[in-house]
Parts: C-alpha cells; sequence; structure tokens
C-alpha cells in the first residue's frame, strides 16, 4: 500500500533526483524563493489531503506565534489550526523523506547547513487568516527555508485564501498564490514577509521549515 506514495513518482535526473530540484536550486540561488507547481507526485499530493482532511477536529491545535518563552496564541494575528507531522502515517513518511531528499540536494549545491525539519498540517477553516510576517523567530536566525505544500483539490480564484508575498522592504505582494493542489512555495525564511487571506471554504496546506544547527555553549539548538 505505501509504494503508492513513494517520493520518485516524477521525472527524476540521472541522479536519481526530482527533476524540479534544479530549479528549485537555481532560483533560490537568483532570487531567494521557487514557486512550482506539481512538484511532487500526484499520488503523494493525494495521499497527503487524505490523510489531512481525515483527522479530527481533536487532532489539531490552535496555532500560535513566538517560541518557548515568547510562545502565545494571538487570534488577531493567525487563527488557523495545525497538527505535527510523524513517523506513524504512511503519507507523513513519504513528504518526510522528499523534505530530506530535498535537504540533501540543496545543502550539496548551496551550502546553507540545512541540519533538520519540522512541519506541520495547517488548516484554515472559512474566514480563517495569518497576517504579514516572517517564519524566523524573534532574535534567532535557526529557520533557514520555508516549504509550504498546498493540499487543495480544485481550488478557484473565487475561493479566496491566496498567499501573498513580499519583498523584504515591500508594501505591494509580488506573488499572489492560490493554494491549489500540488502548489509548492520554498523561500528563505527571513527575508519574505507573507500572509495568508481568508478562505470561503476549509483551506489545507503543510508548512515546514529546515533549520540551521546554531548550538553554542551548552546550549541545544534545534531542541528536541
Amino acid at each position: 500500500m505505501e509504494r503508492a506514495f513513494e517520493v520518485n513518482g516524477l521525472p527524476e535526473d540521472e541522479a536519481g533526483e526530482p527533476a524540479c530540484f534544479p530549479r528549485i536550486v537555481d532560483e533560490l540561488a537568483a532570487h531567494g524563493y521557487c514557486l512550482l507547481d506539481d512538484a511532487i507526485p500526484p499520488s503523494l499530493s493525494g495521499a497527503l489531503h487524505a490523510r489531512v482532511t481525515s483527522l479530527s477536529h481533536a487532532e489539531f491545535a490552535a496555532a500560535g506565534i513566538g517560541r518557548a518563552q515568547d510562545f502565545g496564541q494571538n487570534e488577531r494575528i493567525r487563527s488557523d489550526e495545525i497538527h505535527w507531522l510523524g513517523l506513524d502515517d504512511a503519507a507523513e513518511r513519504a513528504w518526510l523523506a522528499w523534505i530530506e531528499q530535498l535537504r540533501v540536494y540543496v545543502n550539496r549545491h548551496l551550502f546553507l547547513g540545512l541540519f533538520s525539519y519540522e512541519g506541520h498540517f495547517a488548516h484554515y477553516p472559512p474566514g480563517a487568516f495569518y497576517k504579514r510576517h516572517v517564519d524566523a523567530f524573534r532574535g534567532e536566525s535557526n529557520r533557514m527555508l520555508t516549504v509550504v505544500l498546498y493540499l487543495n483539490p480544485e481550488w478557484h480564484a473565487d475561493d479566496g485564501g491566496e498567499m501573498l508575498m513580499y519583498a523584504p522592504q515591500g508594501e505591494e505582494p509580488f506573488a499572489r498564490l492560490l493554494p491549489r493542489m500540488g502548489r509548492i512555495a520554498v523561500f528563505l525564511s527571513e527575508e519574505f514577509p507573507h500572509e495568508v487571506l481568508p478562505a470561503k471554504r476549509d483551506r489545507y496546506s503543510i508548512a515546514g521549515w529546515y533549520r540551521i544547527n546554531t548550538s553554542v555553549a551548552g546550549r541545544i539548538d534545534p531542541p528536541d
């Protein structure tokens, strides 16, 4: 059953890596971000959609902002709910395997020192939003690269729920992404403010971050 979720369901290069990886690396090097459709096998995006929509309300938690002692919930800033990814589900394991392939490839070509990954399903009920923000924590530099995968079949413009992306000092968005099935956004976490607009229907995605290892003087980071 799990073979339906293999990460090599799309064309590969001669090294056996997904064919989209060179484009992701090239656009990160040139622009700091890459926006791409159909980056992962349809079997995997379908399995991830089935997984997230099968989760009960009790398996989601209200999303917060900040980290450690700064962590808190603020519904004026964001109103989505999340479920952290793990290894107990076949579809989640397959996504984490693809993410690990990408980490190794990016490190080999861009020398970013990506050390680990954390990610979660995000559910935005109708009307939910996330105000403009950056993904790096205040006073920290451990989140290096953001990866967002959208899991919404047959999503149309009038459904809303776009992610707006801004240049580091920009006041107007340079990209407006509908959260269509299989669409992926990869960008430098500290550089690009972004926000999620309210949608008219349930909106699902995976949001995740590659982190670097900033452990110093007995202070472990990333934490367990």
